[in-house]
């Protein structure tokens, strides 16, 4: 394949498939498209040498050439023109990027009279082609909604626990109850730490590993000891003996569930009014239990029906992350489930970055102001904080993207056919539901424009890097 823009007279590119993830650009350069990095490189050359009788910057170009030697002259030209010529590749090709290419030069022209042609080759994993399968119609199987009693009891027993009392009692401990602790952890005959007062649920595994075990039949005025690892201090990762007094065994005593806890807890006047809208509540989180099934599924069938490949070099980049930062590059297992989910991360962002094309999906401001919000929240920072660390990593552009994609599943899902395993029609409107004010005659706000596909943000550190300009600069004969 090749394409030639002689109107703009731009270099010709080649393009050679070497598999369906990876290609080689070749691109024809001849001395007059050289030329402007030629007089570029004149100019660098010249405010890096001393000549004396010139000052740095106004050295001639036939000095250079005596002093330097042309051929320095090209390569630095060569150098610093990879970039452009890569860009110009891209554009003269029908591939999308999906890395940092590799840049060589195959073939140099004549370094003295810039006469024959420079070959320069560049080879960068790129997006697979595929195609989208059929979604719209697509037939989903989940499972029956289950809302019983149980349930619901479950719902008002977690609310009259908010407001619950802790009542001391003369009995051993037991799980769910809160126990008041003091600690001391040695580590041979040196006391290395202590606490007293600790109020701790047990059972809730918040503390110090084995505790719960411990502490576990104990009764107020007892002690045990035990060993554990340290979680902090100067001592984090050590072994310790920690002994662990009770000196207190509380368990929390429920309000009765009657219509003035449900006055005290709610908006309502009697418990059967709050029992009606806990089942309510019950039989929304279970439409919303179905809905997260039916997207794996809906996701899990359509990349088994796209077949989409995936590039072994950036999957292989990624788990190596992975793994570095968790310390366990030597660990074969972990590497093996880290490949398997990061080869399904990939496609499946290939494919949603598809039907956001297909579908031509923007995100709104109002859907990446609330992305936004949510995000924060699960790290615990301030909206405002949390834009501030995106703008300097540079993150905005993944977080757009990955709003559009959420916005394609959403959509795509909602054109599926979803049933309960009883052959119910399920339905997920409220689950798939989508900002649709950037459609054709609806009430417009802010859309946030050109949301970056997966290649896309990898492509934006495509150019060749300074090494590898100097790799291929070293290949002149």
């Amino acid at each position: 394949m090749s394409s030639t823009k002689e109107e703009h007279k731009v270099p010709t590119t080649t393009v050679e498939k070497l598999n369906p993830t990876r290609v080689k650009l070749l691109v024809a350069v001849t001395g007059d498209d050289l030329q402007p990095h030629i007089a570029k490189a004149y100019q660098t050359i010249s405010e890096q040498i001393s000549i004396p009788g010139f000052r740095k910057g106004k050295v001639p170009a036939a000095i250079i050439d005596q002093r330097v030697g042309k051929g320095a002259v090209v390569e630095q030209a060569v150098n610093d023109s990879l970039d452009e010529f890569y860009r110009i590749a891209l554009d003269g090709a029908d591939v999308r990027p999906m890395g940092r290419p590799s840049a060589d030069v195959v073939e140099w022209l004549d370094v003295k009279d810039l006469s024959g042609t420079l070959t320069l080759s560049f080879e960068v994993e790129v997006r697979p082609e595929f195609t989208i399968p059929e979604y719209a119609g697509l037939e989903l199987t989940v499972d029956d909604a289950v809302i019983d009693e149980d349930a619901v009891q479950a719902e008002l027993d977690e609310l009259r626990s908010r407001f619950g009392t802790l009542v001391t009692v003369e009995r051993p401990a037991t799980t769910g109850d809160f126990v008041q602790l003091d600690l001391v952890a040695k580590i041979g005959d040196d006391e290395v730490d202590s606490a007293t007062g600790i109020s701790y649920e047990l059972g809730s595994g918040e503390l110090i590993v084995g505790i719960d075990e411990a502490v576990d039949s104990l009764t107020a005025g007892e002690s045990t000891t035990f060993s554990s690892t340290l979680l902090g201090g100067e001592h984090e990762g050590e072994d310790a003996e920690i002994t662990v007094s009770v000196t207190a065994v509380k368990e929390r005593e429920l309000p009765p569930a009657d219509d003035d806890f449900a006055q005290i807890a709610s908006e309502f006047d009697t418990i059967e009014e709050l029992k009606k809208s806990l089942e309510e509540q019950v039989s929304q989180q279970s439409v919303f239990t179905q809905g997260r099934q039916a997207r794996d599924a809906f996701v899990d069938l359509l990349l088994e029906k796209a077949d989409i490949p995936v590039s072994a070099e950036i999957v292989e980049d990624e788990v190596h992350r992975h793994l570095e930062g968790e310390n366990r590059l030597e660990d074969d297992d972990h590497r093996a489930e880290v490949t398997e989910s990061s080869q399904k991360a990939l496609r499946t962002q290939l494919l949603l970055d598809a039907i956001v094309e297909q579908e031509s999906i923007q995100a709104t401001q109002s859907e990446l102001t609330q992305y936004i919000i949510s995000s924060a929240s699960q790290y615990g920072m301030e909206p405002g904080q949390f834009i501030q660390a995106l703008e300097q990593n540079n993150q905005i552009p993944v977080i757009v993207g990955e709003v559009a994609r959420n916005k394609a599943l959403a959509i795509a899902l909602g054109k599926a056919v979803v049933k309960d395993a009883s052959g119910n029609l399920i339905d997920l409107s409220e689950f798939t539901a989508v900002d649709h004010s950037n459609e054709e005659g609806a009430e417009t706000e802010e859309i946030v424009e050109d949301a970056p596909a997966a290649e896309d943000i990898v492509a934006d550190e495509a150019a060749p890097a300074k090494a590898q300009k100097k790799a291929a600069a070293s290949k002149k004969k």
